[in-house]
């Protein structure tokens, strides 16, 4: 059987991973047992993917993170170099809490910044942007950007990473794309 994906030689793979093609994985990182990476994902180097953790396709993963068991990232999610998730929501070194992890689902087209933490059991919607540092603590809506320890949001970024300035009857134009974007009840629509 031919290896239809790209693994440095300092790279571990545990048996039972089923990982897509033209995905490539760098220098020491770990890949665990029951992980699912898709196609056309980038592993950056001294990464961890802990047991059965989900990757979609065209995921790319920035150097020194590590993906526990209970995330679950769609395609086009990009981790920033040493950004940090959680599993469990009170961990405590002398007991054993392996049996609680708790999901993290990081939707398609999500940025996470560098540096950044996600604290577990929480969704990040679809294309939204988490700055570098920022921590954080509860659900993130669609296309919302956001900032700070604790993380709040500070505005709307569209699937490009542009912020968008809605005019007086809610709408906004990506600046790259030219597609337009619809704000209504504190969500965002893309046209």
């Amino acid at each position: 059987m031919t290896k239809e994906f790209f693994a440095h030689s300092t790279a571990i793979i545990d048996d039972g991973c089923n990982i897509g093609s033209d995905t490539k994985i760098w220098h020491f990182s770990h890949i665990m047992n029951k992980c699912e990476i898709g196609k056309n994902c980038n592993i950056g180097q001294n990464v961890v993917v802990s047991p059965q953790v989900k990757l979609g396709n065209n995921v790319k993963i920035q150097n020194n993170v590590s993906v526990y068991t209970g995330v679950v990232c769609e395609d086009d999610v990009f981790l920033g170099p040493s950004m940090v998730f959680t599993n469990i929501l009170n961990p405590r070194s002398a007991v054993t809490r392996k049996n609680k992890y708790v999901k993290t689902l990081v939707k398609k087209g999500a940025t996470i910044g560098a540096n950044a933490t996600i604290l577990c059991g929480i969704e990040l919607g679809e294309h939204c942007l988490i700055g570098a540092g920022a921590v954080v603590t509860k659900e993130v809506k669609p296309y919302a950007l956001m900032v700070g320890n604790p993380a709040k949001q500070s505005g709307w970024i569209s699937r490009f990473g542009h912020r968008l300035n809605f005019d007086h009857n809610g709408l906004a134009i990506c600046k790259e794309s030219k597609k337009k974007y619809k704000l209504s009840n504190n969500k965002v629509i893309k046209l």
